[in-house]
């Protein structure tokens, strides 16, 4: 039943997220501020973790391909592949459900104990749509962190490639352009645009549904990065089952 009573509860959350809206001149900087902290703030960390993994990708494909008769540009094929499937839209969400959900559930948290939000309801503000709203629209740009991941994502892989001495540069960009299928950048991104729903929604209801202290912060931190990442693997397998069998 405690299960069911929180789902409801983050459905309600989200209806009252659209509700009374706060000031557009409010607003605006609210958006602008968790942009920068959501988005401009995960680049880094995005950026190195996709590089190093593209080229891991590049490594261990290259090395499990051990006969001759099967052809070089392979390497770059499932290269491709593996980043834009699935290494991309995925790994990279579990990551940001660490680094922002944390963030998230955090600082919503510390105004909960601090009573600020109650303060703000004083006031007569919507504090769902004051504190969650922005999130979910700076969230709306998370799929440019994911086109920054594939990018880079190919390009460590291309590197550790020719540096590595597995194929040669002509075979790699080869199998990155053989058999491409554009349908497959809109599912990863319609899977992207899944996942920054629940990047910002789950951690933003751990965060101000939370109860006690500075102790609860963290365990509601660690609470929300669970969950997120059980919804991101979730629906990840249900959206792939919808979108890519046939």
């Amino acid at each position: 039943m405690t299960y069911l009573h929180n789902i409801g509860v983050y459905f309600l959350m989200i209806k009252e997220m659209f509700r009374k809206p706060t000031k557009w001149s409010v607003m605006k900087t609210l958006i602008f501020k968790d942009i920068d902290d959501l988005i401009m703030g995960s680049l880094g960390i995005v950026a190195f973790i996709s590089f190093f993994v593209g080229g891991v990708v590049t490594i261990q494909t290259a090395l499990n391909i051990s006969n001759p008769l099967i052809p070089k540009y392979l390497v770059g094929f499932a290269t491709r592949q593996s980043v834009i499937l699935e290494f991309a839209p995925t790994f990279i969400s579990i990551i940001m459900a660490g680094k922002v959900g944390s963030f998230i559930t955090s600082s919503i948290g510390t105004m909960r104990v601090t009573e600020q939000i109650d303060a703000l309801e004083v006031m007569g503000i919507n504090t769902i749509n004051y504190l969650v709203f922005p999130k979910f629209v700076a969230m709306m740009l998370y799929p440019f962190v994911i086109s920054i991941a594939m990018f880079l994502g190919i390009l460590g892989g291309m590197a550790a490639c020719i540096y590595g001495g597995f194929s040669t540069l002509e075979d790699y960009i080869m199998g990155v352009q053989m058999d491409f299928i554009p349908f497959h950048i809109t599912y990863a991104f319609i899977k992207t645009f899944v996942f920054a729903f629940l990047l910002a929604t789950i951690p933003s209801y751990y965060g101000y549904y939370m109860k006690g202290g500075a102790l609860e912060v963290g365990k509601a931190s660690t609470t929300s990065f669970v969950w997120t990442s059980v919804m991101i693997i979730l629906l990840n397998y249900i959206l792939t089952q919808m979108l890519l069998s046939s």
